[in-house]
């Protein structure tokens, strides 16, 4: 099982055709470092495929996902110009395509 202590979202679109060399080379760029046991979430400009790079150590793991339909929820680019952290719940809404921005006012019904 790969290890995950933090989860950070890279705003900046990336060309999906980029290895993981080229992604660590972003998180290096936008961060100063890449540090052991995080993930670093990209995706390309229509939000339709995103990729995770993780660094455990000792190597990097790169996955990627694509939807068949639809878009993943993801923040513009000037929305934020350094990576945003998520918390493990944000990273499980945002993979399956939810709304995982607003997930804490999503726990309370306010309205009937």
């Amino acid at each position: 099982m790969i290890r995950i202590d933090a989860l950070w979202l890279c705003t900046q679109p990336l060309d999906m055709r980029a290895g993981a060399e080229r992604l660590m080379a972003h998180v290096v760029h936008a961060l100063g470092s890449a540090r052991a046991h995080h993930g670093y979430l990209f995706a390309n400009a229509r939000a339709t495929r995103i990729k995770l790079l993780v660094h455990d150590g000792f190597g990097v793991w790169c996955a990627a996902r694509r939807l068949n339909a639809g878009r993943f929820v993801w923040p513009s680019e000037s929305s934020a110009v350094t990576p945003l952290s998520l918390t493990q719940a944000q990273f499980d809404a945002l993979v399956v395509g939810l709304p995982w921005e607003r997930l804490p006012e999503m726990t309370v019904i306010t309205r009937l």
